[in-house]
């Protein structure tokens, strides 16, 4: 296991981003009604942006830690070569993380008034402001363990969120259970964390086991949580804020908003929470991000790529990649890269994509001479090694993504479609072969003009 130290503290990250030009200060005022989503959207896979004053609000903005996979990999301190396997080799192997009796998000302690956070409006027709970068901690009754999610949180008023629970998901059991058992359900909500907290709230990991012990071993032992100051679970040390209340067991509220595709969700009644306290670090910052932007895909899509990969290979032991196409919004569309054996891999392939990854819509799978990553090489092997009535697999009335809007979001139906785009093994690979020039990587345009 890779022991590099690194540190789990969101601060100590973003001050090794400014000095190294990946940080960017906004000092003008900027509004938190639709100016500063704007102004995300505009840097967008570019440098973190820290807004040092939001109109109405007493606290600064941080936006933009994990636009990047080569920004997530610097703070768990590896290449980006390197990210699949730690995501699993730490879902398999978690560490439960040091506790510490004191914590700074402990320094302050305030009755909620949380209109007075920097708090966003992203999209024009969002039902209102969202908090978007919130781990949400709760406990489990049936395993007496946490879970901890990231769930986009509406704004209702200085005391109450509405909170999008995803049917059948761990934070839904939760609550489900709580309500059975006629208990009330505490929860913490974490802002301002490390990309390693994020991105283990990301993963799907296994029923009953703590996102935060796969957090502590992507950061190699180095994750140290609190005991929260008014309920009880348990929360990163050096998270900047913690809103702290409970599930209201008999209230629903509707809540809308731009949803990862960049399409607006349909208006759904959602469980509320009533915030009772706010914890806070000494110059505490929020942390935001903007839905449907490359930080809200690529950690959605990160653990599935992990999973996916580790599907397919399982079926297909001679898969290269996986990739999530930006296209496809990171999470609908995948390029399977495979170094073909046998006529028919490529649709086991297909079949094992669909398994793994239930929203995936369409599945194209390409030779191991071309780049998964770029798509203008997938359209190649496309246009030069599909033909329709051998290599397009079709599949009806298929679970599929709750979010396409183009499918029977009611039923979760849609129809999945696979592309096989390698070449034959009845054909002479030779008539297939993209043609190179030799040397042509050494050349440097700018040496030829005068």
């Amino acid at each position: 296991m890779d022991k590099t130290i690194v540190s789990s503290d969101q601060r100590s990250f973003l001050k090794i981003l400014e000095r190294s030009g990946q940080m960017i200060r906004i000092k003008k005022e900027v509004s938190y009604l639709y100016e500063a989503a704007a102004i995300m959207k505009k840097f967008d896979k570019g440098p973190v942006l820290f807004f040092e004053k939001i109109k109405d609000s007493d606290y600064p903005l941080v936006s933009g830690l994990c636009n990047t996979k080569e920004r997530v990999c610097s703070a768990i301190g590896i290449s980006s070569n390197e990210l699949n396997e730690k995501i699993s080799s730490s879902i398999k192997n978690p560490m439960n993380p040091k506790i510490l009796e004191d914590a700074p998000f402990k320094e302050y302690s305030n009755k909620p008034k949380l209109s007075k956070l920097p708090i966003i409006k992203h999209y024009e027709k969002d039902a209102g402001r969202y908090i978007t970068s919130g781990v949400v901690f709760a406990k489990n009754i049936e395993t007496e363990t946490q879970n901890a999610s990231i769930h986009r949180l509406l704004l209702l008023d200085d005391e109450h969120l509405a909170i999008r629970v995803v049917e059948g998901r761990h934070l839904w059991r939760c609550l489900k259970l709580s309500k059975q058992a006629r208990k009330p359900l505490e929860v913490a909500i974490a802002i301002g964390i490390h990309p390693a907290v994020s991105l283990a709230a990301a993963c799907q990991v296994p029923y009953g086991v703590d996102e935060m012990s796969v957090a502590n071993s992507l950061l190699n032992g180095n994750l140290t949580v609190s005991k929260c100051n008014s309920v009880d679970l348990f929360v990163p040390s050096y998270s900047e804020m913690v809103l702290e209340g409970e599930f209201m067991m008999d209230r629903e509220e509707e809540e809308f908003m731009a949803d990862m595709l960049g399409t607006y969700d349909y208006p759904r009644k959602q469980p509320v929470i009533e915030v009772k306290n706010i914890s806070h670090r000494k110059n505490a910052f929020y942390q935001g991000l903007l839905p449907a932007g490359s930080e809200h895909r690529l950690l959605m899509s990160l653990p599935i790529e992990v999973k996916l990969f580790q599907g397919v290979k399982n079926t297909v032991p001679s898969t290269k990649a996986v990739h999530l196409t930006d296209g496809g919004c990171n999470w609908l569309h995948a390029v399977i890269q495979i170094k073909k054996t046998y006529e028919g891999e490529p649709k086991n392939a297909i079949l094992s994509a669909f398994a793994n990854h239930p929203s995936l819509k369409l599945a194209i799978v390409v030779d191991d001479d071309i780049n998964p990553f770029d798509m203008k090489s997938v359209e190649f092997a496309i246009a030069t090694r599909f033909q329709g009535d051998k290599g397009l697999v079709i599949i009806h009335n298929a679970k599929g993504s709750s979010l396409d809007p183009s499918s029977d979001q009611e039923n979760l139906l849609t129809t999945k479609v696979g592309i096989d785009a390698t070449i034959s093994l009845f054909k002479k690979r030779e008539r297939f072969e993209i043609a190179k020039i030799p040397g042509e990587d050494l050349i440097d345009a700018k040496e030829y003009i005068a």
